[in-house]
């Protein structure tokens, strides 16, 4: 069953088109990396099906609503972890998973045990009373994670969630989509952290100015650049290893002269 669909998606800034007509179909269940170099046009995209921008062409249904047309409806049943986001930091992660877990329309007595819980899992136990003003980066992307999935959403669309995790939460949020997926979560995952993409996607999307330039599994991918790893597959799609050498060696030739 579609659980996404993107007709002819384009999106510009200041004339400038950042998407140029993108066109996807996304069954439920699956975990689908969207992956692409800076600037291609990853985290509009996430913007746009998460109901943050509006102003875009074409159009897009996520859980069978238009997101122009239904954009708090779809807020309540997704959950999104950008890389960074606007945490109150006055407040303690108790204080702000409460305040967003009101947002999700959750009662009380079951926000408290999520937000305890999770927090101990994440081990943030010993922190939960603290103003999130001292957390290290990490420790904020933890909470943001919590706060993301504690209402149990049915998409959960991340856009760099690994950004600043020490090596034991990178291992457990990996295990975490794991058994969502196997819950029959749909997850879409943008990351620069390609060995991540690769173990745990279904299907891999990679996207390049604007564009759609690959899409299938990492299989098909493999088969399509006759290349090892998705990192290898990623360099010769979106720009070649020969372009890279080169500028690397410019980077060298400067750093000597």
């Amino acid at each position: 069953m579609s659980i996404i669909q993107i007709s002819n998606l384009k999106k510009q800034y200041s004339g400038n088109y950042v998407l140029k007509g993108i066109d996807l179909t996304i069954d439920a269940g699956q975990i689908v990396g969207y992956i692409g170099p800076n600037g291609a046009g990853k985290s509009t995209t996430i913007k746009i099906l998460t109901g943050i921008l509006s102003d875009f062409e074409g159009e897009v249904n996520v859980l069978g609503m238009n997101v122009r047309e239904n954009p708090i409806e779809i807020k309540q049943k997704i959950g999104y972890i950008p890389e960074q986001a606007a945490l109150y930091e006055v407040l303690s992660p108790i204080e702000y998973l409460r305040f967003v877990g009101k947002l999700y329309q959750l009662e009380d007595a079951e926000i408290n045990i999520k937000s305890n819980e999770l927090l101990r899992l994440f081990d943030l136990a010993d922190k939960a009373d603290m103003r999130m003003n001292g957390f290290s980066k990490g420790m904020k992307q933890k909470v943001l994670l919590i706060s993301g999935l504690m209402h149990n959403p049915e998409i959960i669309f991340l856009d760099e969630p690994l950004s600043g995790l020490d090596a034991n939460a990178v291992i457990l949020v990996k295990e975490i989509l794991s058994q969502l997926k196997h819950a029959g979560k749909t997850i879409f995952y943008s990351s620069h952290i390609m060995d991540v993409v690769e173990k745990i996607s279904d299907r891999i999307i990679i996207i390049d100015k604007g564009t759609v330039i690959a899409d299938g599994s990492f299989e098909s991918l493999q088969h399509q650049a006759s290349r090892g790893s998705l990192e290898n597959i990623f360099t010769a799609l979106t720009g070649g290893p020969e372009q890279h050498q080169n500028t690397a060696q410019q980077f060298i030739d400067v750093l000597k002269s």
